[in-house]
């Protein structure tokens, strides 16, 4: 166990892969991101279970897909006789610490975690408040899908940036308690950012605020019938927004990413003044994308490239070439599975997700599956939906009238040429069908997540009168806000 690395996943919320330098976006300046890369590896092909915090972070965590985490919405819970890579790795003798950020819901704020040095704001009972106000001058469906959380953005400092600034700093803190142990340790540091709300440092936003582009909102006729539900659902589609709000939320957005790697950057000091650079396996990820205006469309809950994939980074010295990339389809899943293969620990149960260890290190392995799958539950506004990633082609179904999409991603990297419709296409459209509904039953996914809401509810009335703050629930802090909408 001694010869083990470390192990520090650095986690955010709502990252779009295409606003990373190292991605090769020459605008949003990501220059700490860009570092881990050129000294490790880039995965040009990540993918999340779930374009959807909870769900995503909870098949994350267990390496299960949401259907078998029966987590479809942000508001269900991970049962705790789910096993986690966490306890994996405490059982193989490591040390594990959670710091900020994961989405648990429920009393179970740690799913195996040996320490949690810093909680988050929504560690909470369901129905029961946070302790503080997240927000005084701007309302809180800012952080959701719908209109406003576009048009309401500007400048300023929020609970969101002071959360960051805490995790970054609380992180460098135990690394540096741990510089001398020689027990191996695997830790999360996990960031807010850059989620919604659109408010940024406003020296990030007044940079941001002349240099953005401004994408296309095309027109219904000119895309798919999914995609266009799901722009009319939320709001945004017609009226279309108008283009300085697209402005200045972009420019947010964008902002929001560099404060974000401003605090990775802190970070990675750290390991290297504290010697713990050479030894420890660094990996970023986001729990999903943001689509930032791309297509028309914001937030998550898709399936474009922007919300579905994920930007995923790794270094570790002496195992992973500086400087590479990799190509393979992979998964969030998969990085559970690939940290118990790494500390030879316990395998875990039923797991969806597959070793990336010897990708890592540039060797073929013919036991990794070649593609991987994403899926959405049902809600008032979508019904349930599944994505497969084989190859070149991506192919999405929502489980109602709308055709399915398909797209060449190779021939159409921006997503612009549905070809589901096709007839050029039936072959290889009906075989990722079949691939989408093997093992997936939207029928189920329905009825299950109506069950769930009312078992929910009743819990979420019990939590208002009855539940206490859990252990890990961190205040949200005072007189941080300071806001400018634009």
């Amino acid at each position: 166990m001694t010869n083990s690395p470390n192990v520090l996943m650095l986690i955010s919320d709502q990252h779009s892969k295409h606003h990373l330098g190292c991605y090769g976006d020459s605008l949003v300046r990501t220059p700490h991101l860009d570092r881990l890369a050129s000294e490790g590896m880039r995965f040009d092909d990540a993918y999340t279970a779930s374009p959807v915090c909870v769900p995503s972070r909870m098949s994350f965590m267990s390496c299960r897909r949401p259907s078998a985490t029966r987590v479809w919405n942000n508001h269900h819970l991970l049962h705790s006789g789910i096993p986690t890579w966490a306890h994996s790795l405490g059982a193989a003798g490591i040390d594990t610490a959670l710091i900020g950020r994961m989405h648990f819901n429920g009393p179970d704020q740690r799913h195996g975690f040996g320490e949690r040095p810093l909680g988050e704001y929504g560690a909470i009972h369901p129905g029961a408040p946070r302790v503080g106000k997240l927000f005084t001058a701007i309302p809180t469906s800012t952080t959701g899908q719908c209109r406003e959380a576009v048009e309401i953005a500007g400048a300023g400092s929020t609970s969101y940036q002071a959360m960051d600034e805490l995790v970054a700093a609380r992180t460098c803190d135990w690394l540096r308690t741990r510089a001398e142990s020689e027990i191996p340790f695997a830790a999360v540091s996990g960031f807010l950012l850059p989620h919604c709300p659109f408010i940024a440092p406003p020296d990030l936003f007044d940079y941001y605020y002349d240099r953005v582009d401004i994408p296309e909102q095309p027109g219904a006729e000119s895309q798919p019938a999914a995609v266009v539900n799901f722009r009319r659902n939320r709001g945004i589609l017609d009226p279309p927004l108008p283009e300085e709000r697209v402005r200045v939320a972009r420019a947010a957005y964008f902002g929001m990413c560099e404060h974000l790697d401003r605090q990775i950057g802190k970070i990675l000091d750290c390991l290297d003044e504290t010697g713990l650079a050479d030894n420890t396996l660094v990996i970023y990820v986001s729990d999903h994308g943001e689509m930032a205006g791309e297509h028309g469309c914001w937030w998550k809950s898709n399936y474009y490239e922007g919300s579905v994939g994920v930007p995923m980074v790794a270094r570790w010295p002496g195992e992973i070439s500086p400087g590479s990339s990799s190509r393979e389809i992979c998964n969030l899943m998969d990085l559970g599975v690939t940290l118990t293969d790494l500390m030879q620990a316990p395998a875990l149960p039923q797991a969806d997700g597959h070793s990336l260890l010897k990708t890592l290190r540039s060797q073929d392995d013919p036991d990794r599956p070649g593609e991987t799958y994403s899926e959405h539950g049902s809600t008032p506004n979508d019904a349930p939906s599944r994505m497969i990633r084989r190859g070149k082609w991506k192919l999405t179904k929502y489980a109602d009238d709308t055709a399915p999409i398909l797209f060449d991603l190779d021939a159409d990297p921006g997503e612009l040429h549905d070809l589901g419709e096709d007839p050029g296409h039936t072959q290889t459209r009906d075989e990722l069908l079949r691939a989408v509904f093997d093992g997936w039953d939207p029928a189920f996914v329905s009825a299950e997540s109506a069950r769930l809401q009312a078992d929910m509810d009743l819990l979420s009335s019990w939590g208002r009168i009855v539940a206490e703050p859990t252990p890990d629930s961190l205040p949200v802090p005072e007189n941080v806000e300071d806001i400018d909408l634009r």
